[in-house]
């Protein structure tokens, strides 16, 4: 018999949702989700299994798949936990009722948390990407249009320079013929150098006055010196020899003994000879030796012997980094590539950024799991969680104590309309609205944040399109030289002038035309997905945000439907409660009232009553504070009391005036028969 109550009665408060039921399922559907939990054990097993197979693949995909994993562990981890949501379907109707209050939880402040990491993963693969793109594409134009500044300016110096780099190359070319003419020079030059270092013209044995000299001109003029002194001598033994040889034949040519040596006495004056002497003074004094013949001899050996030596040229290349042209500390690499690199290390700050967003995605989807679970758990631990409406089992409740002609609730007095919810009307009800209003504003706020990434966005497409159609610029560079420089002679110096500055008889003509077309930037616009990325997720969550109130009052009908039993609880304690508060109710207004009572005129009752006098009628009551306009009012007609009410205030109270009734007159059982606590069954 108790369990027939108790099946009656869950069919009792459940009659919307039943008869929804049979009108949308077949019957034998109906029949299988509104039957007793003893009833069709081995399918409700299965089904169960299944529901929680179902919805444990659909809560795996959404905690998991933005986790890095690889197959097989992703796999396992798929396996088991859908293996653990299957045993919690087939024997637990929390897990059950748990798993369906996700779909409402996911239109309340965690669903739009979710919504909201989608409009973040929206901007980031739209407006910042886009941002990010155009940006570097600008940053490229200008590094091109740096490298084709310094590609023409390649140009334009090695035809500066191709004359010079032709010299220096055709002395390495004739490296060979230097070094004949070298060697020819050094061989002609060898007979003027035994003449100046040679030691003939004088006696080797009397090198005293040569030792002693330090330089070559010391030496040189030393050894002139003692050439001159050894001609004259030479002079004068030859003249020795002369008269000798004179003698001989003169002594031949008379055989006669002393008439021979009487005529040819003259050819023994050999001392004459000796005059020769006095030029020694001369050698010493005029000797023909010029000042700086010694030092420039030096030079000439010197520069002769380094010719004479092997011959080499060798062409060295030095590379001097301006600063001031690049304004960079150094540039090692391409101007390109190290922009690419910058920009490769912000891509990955952004990617890095958009995994973070990937994890708070499954994050999120976790609060709204452990949501639905929360709100299961407290639907059957608290009582007065979430027990504010007025349910169709606390309707049936207040008919039948008003067929029975007991206290009763409805029709709720005003004062007590902001305490309940009537889960039927689509009205929003005020405790319900502060949600709303909340959520709404985080909408627009996001949604400002939205619109001025996305006004900067198009605000830097505008400009950089500017850019690209104003920045194109052609290129021409022209030049044109004809060079002929002759060198007469056949010396050695002609032959090397002629060798160097000959090659500068050159002749070029450069003409090159060229545009920086290709290093124009290309900016980007949005497309119309990228706006629907970020727009779409706004709207549903502006969306969510109305329809969180009925998906609140869901929740409660989703749990209603899986425990039957707490249900009725929760709606008779509602009931009782309000009954309690319904028989204090008078005596609560009456306190208040006396509390209040008439009072003094202040400035603003001085400024209504001027206002009445224009005809403008201001009242608010005095029980619900609810403006009244016109002649809505009820105001008391006690003298001096400038109480109003409005009228269902004033019926409730029992058009009893108790902010100027005086408490000795006040009567609590005439205003309330009924005033013991009792507990509705």
């Amino acid at each position: 018999m108790i369990n027939l109550i108790t099946y009656r009665v869950c069919v009792c408060f459940v009659t919307a949702l039943e008869r929804i039921s049979r009108w949308v399922l077949p019957d034998f559907a109906h029949r299988f989700l509104f039957s007793r939990s003893q009833e069709f054990p081995v399918a409700r097993f299965f089904l169960g299994a299944l529901f929680g197979a179902l919805s444990g693949a659909g809560l795996f995909l959404g905690l998991f798949h933005n986790v890095s994993m690889t197959s097989v562990n992703r796999l396992l981890a798929g396996y088991a936990f859908v293996a653990v949501c299957i045993l919690g379907g087939a024997f637990s109707s929390y897990f059950r009722c748990s798993v369906l209050l996700i779909f409402p939880s996911m239109l309340g402040s965690r669903g739009r948390a979710y919504l909201m990491l989608f409009v973040l993963y929206g901007l980031y693969r739209g407006p910042i990407a886009n941002i990010h793109r155009n940006v570097q594409d600008v940053a490229f134009s200008m590094g091109c249009n740096i490298e084709l500044q310094i590609k023409h300016s390649k140009v334009m110096w090695r035809e500066v320079m191709e004359p010079f780099m032709q010299v220096v190359q055709g002395i390495v070319e004739d490296n060979g013929e230097f070094q004949d003419e070298a060697k020819s020079v050094s061989r002609k030059f060898q007979s003027i150098r035994d003449e100046v270092m040679g030691q003939y013209g004088y006696d080797s044995m009397e090198q005293g006055p040569v030792a002693a000299g330090n330089s070559t001109q010391d030496l040189y003029a030393a050894k002139t010196m003692m050439r001159c002194d050894n001609v004259v001598e030479q002079g004068i033994e030859r003249c020795r020899e002369w008269f000798e040889v004179k003698w001989q034949d003169c002594m031949d040519a008379i055989k006669a003994p002393v008439i021979n040596h009487i005529l040819c006495v003259s050819m023994r004056f050999h001392f004459l000879c000796d005059i020769m002497r006095v030029m020694k003074p001369w050698c010493r004094e005029d000797i023909p030796v010029e000042g700086n013949f010694g030092q420039t001899f030096d030079k000439l050996n010197f520069s002769i012997d380094a010719l004479s030596r092997e011959f080499s040229t060798n062409v060295v290349l030095q590379e001097e980094e301006q600063q001031s042209v690049f304004g960079v500390s150094a540039l090692r690499e391409d101007f390109t590539e190290g922009l690419s690199k910058a920009f490769e290390e912000t891509k990955v700050i952004l990617d890095q950024f958009l995994g973070l967003i990937q994890l708070l995605l499954s994050c999120t989807f976790i609060t709204i799991f452990t949501s639905a679970f929360g709100y299961a758990r407290q639907y059957t631990q608290d009582i007065r969680f979430d027990n504010i409406y007025i349910t169709t089992y606390f309707r049936q409740i207040d008919a039948r104590r008003k067929r029975a002609d007991k206290r009763y609730l409805l029709p709720l007095k005003k004062a007590e309309r902001g305490l309940f919810i009537n889960p039927r009307s689509l009205s929003i009800h005020p405790s319900e609205l502060k949600l709303v209003m909340a959520g709404l504003l985080q909408v627009v706020s996001l949604a400002v944040f939205v619109c001025v990434l996305l006004a900067v966005d198009m605000v830097l497409h505008h400009i950089f399109d500017i850019i690209r159609r104003h920045t194109f610029t052609k290129f021409s560079l022209t030049s044109s030289h004809h060079i002929d420089i002759n060198v007469g002679g056949q010396s050695m110096m002609a032959k090397l002038l002629r060798k160097t500055i000959g090659a500068f008889n050159t002749s070029s003509n450069l003409d090159m035309q060229s545009s920086n077309q290709h290093c124009l930037p290309q900016p980007r616009a949005l497309t119309i997905e990228d706006y629907l990325w970020s727009f779409v997720p706004l709207l549903m969550m502006a969306l969510m945000c109305c329809l969180q109130v009925y998906s609140n009052r869901l929740r409660r009908v989703i749990a209603a439907f899986y425990f039957p039993k707490r249900e009725k609880r929760r709606a008779l304690f509602l009931y009782n409660l309000q009954i309690q508060r319904r028989i204090s109710y008078t005596k609560r207004q009456r306190t208040r009232l006396m509390q209040l009572g008439t009072g003094e005129k202040t400035v603003l009752s001085g400024v209504l009553s001027r206002l009445e006098r224009l005809g403008c009628r201001l009242r608010w009551c005095c029980v619900c504070g609810e403006r009244q306009r016109g002649d809505r009012a009820v105001e008391c007609t006690v003298p001096g009391c400038q109480a109003a009410y409005c009228p269902q205030c004033w019926r409730d109270l029992g058009r009893i005036c108790y902010a100027c009734v005086p408490t000795s007159n006040w009567d609590p059982v005439e205003s309330c028969s009924d005033t013991d606590m009792y507990y509705v069954h």
